[in-house]
């Protein structure tokens, strides 16, 4: 149960000191943070690899090495106004970790001074890296990479961080920084693109794991064993017919040769529908997609992107949606598209199960990129559209044959006309992303296709394939294009931020009651959000309620991995805190038209029948809400 109107106040206070085991628990708190700030501030000539590796280990060296009793203290650095002063220490000691290795250019590894050792934490026999993110995270990674290491700090802490310039100021300074103003001017000249540094391309510690060169690993084997017996597998293996990397661009070695893996990695072999095909398919799938863009006839770059996704290399920056296969295909996939987008080439490929989406820059086939995403079972909307490309916020979008026009419409809008985005050869023009927005929620652009099955809206939720959104009760929901669609999600669309990049398929808006409010105040609305996976797991509910006069409702409940507010179980029961305007407090709690009592007990004891409740309550009040269906069997509060 949620309180409304009320928020924490965080405290003011600024010890000068901080105990280590204040430090300690701030470490633990505040570690995937503090890992993340170390890895953005590292240099990036370590590779991901190592880059990874080395942030932990920085992070996990922040604390003194000695303990002795609570009394010993540590010196605090000046907190942010309401920032906790052990985490504060901590983010000081990051910084100037991460400054300090940068500026030990020597390429001999990491000196024992700083703290990170040349060997360990090291992982045999596999690579570790963060998931790779879109066109936008590549960029800022880039431009983050050109600046110097204290302007790279001062970028980060502002836009990661959330500092002021003078709180940024004194960091950079008690961090050894020798001209934290001239590192503040230099980060000036990035653009203040501050949400993606929260991508999962930036995470150290959500990470893909992968083989490293198997082959190599043999040969040093081979090797250690005798070098005459080295170099004879290493002539038998150049001496292959077919070998060499060139042709497979960022394609790490072949581990193996067979008839079906060289088939699935010859472009000659893929497959491609025919361009009417769609019009006389009893279904509307990706299987029915023909083949478009301006490089289909490209048999060189269909060879590098069919040999990345069998054989990504160190290079290759891989992303897939939660329980995504990243593997290569069991036989030749169907080839959606091929050309020229933006700054990059892009090749997007279906296997059946999966859309596998490569991308490399135009000048070259270096930091080539490979994402997936699942798609078994997509449909009519859930097939519209593909994401083709990001740049600088914006996104472009691949749509379905059957789709006639594209344009974009702010959920938070409702009575605002569509916006028309163009359509050449099936693409969009640009639509900005919502989820990769810093700042305030103040809009939600969604992609809006028009085609025989009527109009869709579908939302960026940061992955590959956008999410189909509807509304209505979950056993018959309706599109969310309609006029009620629209106005029911208005107050709530900036709720779908939090399903971003899990894998979400659709997301249902239901408006399951409204409740009176005492004191002739109106009414409040109770919508629950529910998220579809395409893998089936990992759902998300999320229960709101909008009083009057609010422009977005208020998370009141929220679970995972439970049937309530879907198809199987249209049942839901939430409450909240409530403050009226003559400063009286209430407990609001609201179940479904199918709810024949609602009972609150602990704090607050109270019950009513049918499906609204409303008691007086006291600020802070906690209770426990149970209710009971018209069949009979019980209902418990979501969360």
């Amino acid at each position: 149960m949620q309180s409304q109107d009320v928020a924490p106040r965080p405290s003011s206070a600024s010890p000068s000191s901080v105990g280590v085991e204040q430090a300690e628990a701030a470490l633990v708190a505040h570690y995937p943070r503090l890992v993340r700030l170390a890895y953005l501030v590292l240099p990036s000539r370590l590779g991901r690899g190592r880059r990874v590796m080395a942030a932990h280990s920085l992070v996990q060296r922040t604390l003194p090495r000695g303990r002795s009793s609570s009394a010993r203290t540590i010196p605090a650095q000046a907190a942010g106004r309401g920032a906790d002063a052990g985490y504060a220490f901590l983010r000081v000691q990051v910084v100037r970790g991460a400054l300090e290795a940068d500026r030990r250019r020597g390429r001999r590894g990491w000196s024992r001074r700083g703290g990170l050792p040349p060997l360990l934490p090291r992982v045999w026999g596999l690579r570790l890296s963060p998931r790779s993110g879109g066109a936008d995270e590549l960029a800022l990674d880039q431009a983050l990479a050109s600046l110097p290491a204290a302007a790279r700090a001062a970028y980060v802490l502002r836009g990661l961080e959330r500092l002021p310039d003078d709180a940024a100021l004194r960091v950079l300074a008690a961090a050894g920084a020798a001209d934290p103003r001239g590192a503040l001017r230099a980060a000036d000249r990035l653009p203040a693109r501050y949400a993606v540094l929260d991508s999962p391309e930036f995470d150290p510690c959500s990470l893909q794991v992968r083989p490293t060169d198997l082959v190599r690993r043999r040969q040093h084997t081979r090797a250690a064993l005798g070098a005459a017996a080295a170099l004879a597998v290493c002539g038998a293996l150049a001496a292959l017919p077919g070998g060499g990397w060139d042709p497979d661009g960022a394609a790490a070695p072949a581990y193996a040769r067979n008839p079906a893996a060289e088939a699935a990695l010859d472009p000659a072999r893929l497959t491609r529908a025919a361009p009417a095909a769609w019009r006389t398919s009893t279904r509307l799938d990706f299987s029915v997609w023909p083949a478009r863009g301006n490089l289909t006839g490209d048999a060189a770059l269909l060879r590098r992107a069919l040999a990345v996704w069998a054989r990504p290399g160190e290079t290759v920056r891989v992303s897939a949606t939660p329980d995504t296969p990243s593997g290569g295909p069991a036989g030749p996939p169907r080839l959606l598209y091929a050309g020229d987008v933006d700054s990059a080439r892009v090749v997007i490929l279906y296997d059946g199960l999966r859309i596998a989406r490569y991308a490399e820059p135009k000048d070259s086939t270096a930091e080539a990129a490979l994402d997936f995403a699942r798609v078994d079972g997509a449909s009519g909307a859930e097939a519209s559209a593909v994401v083709l490309g990001r740049s600088d916020g914006d996104v472009r979008y691949l749509t379905a044959p059957w789709v006639r026009a594209a344009a974009r419409r702010d959920l938070m809008a409702p009575g605002s006309a569509a916006t028309d985005l163009g359509l050449r050869d099936g693409v969009t023009g640009p639509l900005a992303s919502p989820v990769l927005r810093s700042g305030a929620c103040t809009s939600w652009d969604a992609l809006q296709v028009t085609g025989d099955g009527g109009r869709r809206l579908l939302s960026d939720l940061g992955e590959l394939v956008p999410a189909h959104l509807t509304a209505g009760r979950p056993a018959a929901p309706h599109e969310a294009a309609e006029p009620a669609g629209v106005r029911a999600w208005a107050p709530f669309a900036c709720s779908l931020g939090s399903a971003r990049s899990q894998g979400v398929r659709s997301v249902n808006a239901w408006r399951y009651a409204e409740q009176p409010l005492p004191g002739a105040s109106g009414a409040a609305s109770w919508v629950c959000t529910r998220a579809e996976t395409w893998s089936g797991a990992g759902s998300r509910v999320l229960a709101q309620v909008r009083t009057p006069g609010a422009r977005y409702g208020a998370l009141a409940a929220r679970a995972q991995d439970v049937p309530a507010c879907g198809a199987r179980a249209p049942h839901v029961l939430a409450g909240v805190l409530w403050k009226s305007a003559a400063g009286a407090w209430y407990l609001l709690a609201a179940g479904g038209a199918d709810t024949a009592s609602i009972t609150a007990s602990g704090e607050i004891a109270a019950s009513s029948r049918g499906p609204l409740l409303t008691a007086r309550a006291r600020q802070g009040a906690q209770a426990e809400l149970k209710g009971r269906l018209e069949n009979g069997r019980p209902l418990g509060a979501l969360g």
